[in-house]
């Protein structure tokens, strides 16, 4: 009875370590890094498809079984050299437990990039459909009536506590998954597990990247990072895990990761995220962490002997617990106690190709030890602590809904806590979303709504025209009342953020992000008051196109958005002819209303009368050395884009037929061999090129394209900053390591400039250059004619990262169109 045997053991072993000395640094590997300027983005193979389908039975209760559709044996998959389970063999695995034990359910939750199905397992005691309507209710009424679940003593003697593991989020980090499996095969049959599952529920994302899993990368089928992407959701993946998330409401989640010397296991250094109830977090985060330790310690591996918890063990920044882009940060904000796990010995990358398979094999076991280990004994934990972490997720969402101050934590409350841990905000009243003349983009508007209700943020429509803190809003606009359960999740996506640079030396990723200020709408914030405003929770925002011009007129479209791109260049696909004025307005011809009328229903653009002018514009095809998350974003705007680099150009791609060269990953003139120089150089002499960071500033110089000089910031710095434009409109925008560009040569102009950093970090070097003082006033965008006769654009900001500051696109679309020749 392995259940009952290692539940034995981790209450034996429940002793305080000494505390460890703090760690000077941890190598950093945030996933977006130097790659993102040295790997283009290339498309995806396919994989062979599935057969059948899935069927799953019509039982409401549980088990809720599902007959999974089988995968053809792929002998490629990069799981098996370890010795672990590949992604083909995990259907039958599940379809065989699902037919021998009533405590396995099975559903597929979504599809991967590439089409492979996403399996949720839910382990629990059967239950009628009536039970299970039972505990539906009862979580939602802890969400939602958290006063009452208080005191509903039926709820607290029978509400059973869901746990979720996430599985292999990094494909090329593996034995999640299988360390996994050997728990829920265990649960699925142990006697002694069976009081267990009659009060709990387990459920089990058992490979969340099943792409990565098979190819053995770090990314999704598409390139990206799914543990950089839950506030933005872009991926399907994410998407899927968000929505487990919001319906299980765990109040325990291990995400198991891969690969850091000793052992890994949260919670983590400051800076802590300011929008959480800390104090409700950290009792049993760090008591379930050194449970944790305890039971990896117990395994008697020497390589996991030492296991390391950042907020004890490292310096602040190092590990830091700041942003909502990660599965354990993000679940916090759904009312759950969360760990990254990062398991100690590396399989993947050079060691998976020099190291012996025998080698591989004996750190993926030990590997896959340490996941069991961290999952039981987190079982155990909430086995034992259940009825207080219930309670706990009742008092968080009861202090949302009564809008109450977050509570001070004293030093000490935890061994360790102090000064540098104590990070709080002020939540407002409200943020209100104007409709019409007060609205900059009406499908960012609505974007923003309907993005804040799939996160399960209460949003409500006025009924009538209203007024707040002395601004007059008229009926149909959207408000955000902080008196919601998951008010921390509604602000830390809508505030500004902070200016973290002089509050720790560095940080593992991001420190920024705003949806209010990057994704394109307007946004007031209502700091205090009275919120009297009729209305109604809105599922999705209404529409925002229109074709406000008279029969027989010109129209015209304002880009404004990326949905406004995606509308241009249907047009152009069907062959419209379309003007582009020198303030960049799309003029459309009366003859095509019909055709602006259909895309302006479908992406929310808002056409009005046109003055007389413009240039012929064409729909360009762009060569793209870009990287993954920019690719998406220009396809997603509907732009012909051809992946390049520096291999493919040298394999003979032709760029006779290409209007822009895009620059940003992947392409180095310098390494070009001859012919494929040549080619280049002949294209400098009739396209446009635009260009992002650090590749597109060495393009820029090594090919000669705008005479300025680029300016490098600090490596590492990244956030919201504000800009100001070149009629001087202020506005902002996004950098991860930052250019700013100086010298500026004849025919070259500041299109934006630096004004200052909002939120993030972005602190000097140490000889003091690079900061955000230096950039203030200087040049983030520029654009100009070459002197070879290239039309070009020079980013210094990061207008498509990670498919987050949607509110920008339209300035790389904008930059695309400027230097396509008529």
């Amino acid at each position: 009875m392995r259940w009952l045997t290692l539940t034995v053991l981790l209450l034996a072993t429940m002793t305080t370590p000494a505390t460890a000395a703090p760690a000077v640094g941890r190598a950093h590997e945030p996933g977006n890094g130097p790659e993102r300027n040295q790997v283009a983005a290339v498309d995806p193979p396919l994989h062979a498809t599935a057969r059948g389908d899935n069927w799953p039975d019509a039982n409401p209760g549980y088990p809720r079984r599902t007959l999974l559709r089988g995968y053809p044996e792929d002998p490629a998959d990069r799981a098996i050299k370890l010795g672990l389970a590949p992604y083909h063999a995990l259907a039958p695995r599940l379809n065989d437990l699902q037919r021998r034990s009533d405590r396995v359910s099975v559903e597929v939750v979504g599809r991967s990039t590439a089409g492979r199905d996403l399996y949720l397992v839910t382990l629990t005691a059967p239950e009628s459909p009536a039970e299970t309507r039972r505990q539906d209710a009862w979580r939602d009424k802890i969400e939602n009536d958290p006063t009452a679940a208080a005191r509903d003593i039926f709820l607290r003697t029978g509400y059973k506590a869901p746990v979720w593991i996430n599985a292999n989020i990094h494909g090329d980090e593996w034995e999640g998954t299988d360390g996994a499996l050997r728990v829920l095969e265990d649960l699925a049959f142990d006697p002694a597990a069976r009081d267990f599952l009659r009060r709990h529920r387990v459920y089990v994302n058992l490979t969340a990247n099943p792409d990565g899993r098979v190819a053995g990368t770090r990314a999704n089928g598409h390139g990206f990072d799914l543990n950089r992407d839950f506030v933005t959701s872009s991926q399907p993946e994410s998407r899927a895990m968000r929505d487990v998330i919001q319906r299980i409401q765990p109040l325990l989640v291990l995400d198991e990761h891969g690969y850091v010397a000793n052992t890994l296991i949260e919670p983590t250094t400051p800076p802590h995220g300011q929008n959480y109830d800390f104090d409700l977090y950290i009792r049993h985060g760090y008591a379930g962490g050194l449970r944790m330790e305890d039971a990896v310690r117990a395994l008697g591996h020497p390589e996991a002997a030492t296991p390391e918890i950042p907020f004890r063990d490292y310096e602040p920044g190092v590990w830091d617990g700041w942003a909502p882009i990660y599965t354990a940060q993000y679940s916090m904000y759904h009312g759950a106690v969360s760990y990254t796990i990062e398991i100690p010995m590396r399989v993947n990358r050079t060691d998976y190709t020099t190291q012996p398979v025998t080698e591989l094999r004996r750190r993926s076991a030990i590997n896959t030890d340490v996941v069991e280990a961290t999952i039981r004994s987190a079982l155990a934990y909430v086995g034992e602590h259940r009825s207080a972490m219930v309670d706990n997720q009742i008092e968080m969402f009861r202090r949302g809904l009564a809008g109450e101050p977050q509570r001070a934590v004293p030093d000490g409350f935890v061994p360790g806590f102090g000064p540098e841990d104590r990070y709080t905000t002020e939540f407002p009243r409200a943020y209100v979303i104007p409709v019409g003349d007060g609205q900059r983009s009406g499908q960012a508007a609505a974007r923003l709504v309907d993005h804040l209700v799939a996160h399960d943020v209460r949003v409500k429509r006025a009924d009538r025209p209203f007024t707040l803190a002395g601004r007059s809003y008229p009926a149909g606009s959207y408000v955000v009342d902080l008196h919601q359960p998951k008010r921390a999740l509604a602000n830390v996506m809508l505030e500004s953020g902070r200016d973290i640079s002089d509050q720790v030396p560095v940080m593992y990723d991001i420190s920024g992000w705003s949806h209010r200020l990057l994704w394109g709408a307007s946004v007031d914030v209502v700091r205090d008051g009275p919120l009297t405003v009729r209305g109604r929770e809105v599922a999705a925002a209404s529409p925002t196109g229109s074709v406000d011009v008279p029969a027989g007129r010109d129209l015209a479209l304002a880009l404004a958005d990326g949905k406004d791109v995606s509308a241009v260049n249907d047009l152009l696909a069907r062959g419209i002819g379309l003007l582009r004025q020198d303030d960049g307005t799309i003029v459309v011809p009366a003859s095509a209303r019909s055709a602006a009328e259909e895309v302006s229903d479908r992406y929310g653009a808002r056409f009005t009368p046109a003055v007389p002018g413009g240039a012929p514009l064409r729909r360009p095809v762009v060569a793209g050395a870009v990287a993954a998350d920019e690719l998406k974003a220009l396809r997603d705007m509907g732009f012909d884009v051809r992946p390049v680099s520096t291999a493919v150009l040298d394999n003979g791609f032709d760029l006779s037929g290409v209007d822009v060269l895009l620059v940003s990953s992947g392409l180095r003139y310098d390494q070009l061999g001859a012919p494929a120089k040549a080619a280049v150089d002949g294209f400098l002499a009739r396209g446009g090129v635009v260009t992002r960071g650090a590749t597109g500033v060495r393009f820029n110089a090594d090919a000669g394209v705008l005479p300025v000089r680029a300016v490098a910031g600090r490596e590492d710095a990244n956030g919201v900053v504000s800009v100001v434009d070149e009629a001087g409109a202020v506005g902002h925008s996004f950098v991860y390591a930052p250019y700013w560009f100086t010298d500026l040569g004849p025919g070259v102009g500041a299109r934006q400039r630096y004004q200052g950093l909002v939120a993030g970090h972005w602190a000097t070097r140490p000889d003091g250059s690079g900061g955000s003082a230096a950039a203030a006033g200087q040049a983030a965008v520029v654009a100009g004619t070459s002197p070879r006769g290239a039309r070009a654009v020079l980013f210094g900001t990061e207008p498509l990262f990670r498919d987050h500051p949607k509110g920008l696109y339209w300035q790389v679309a904008d930059a695309i169109y400027r230097t396509t020749a008529p």
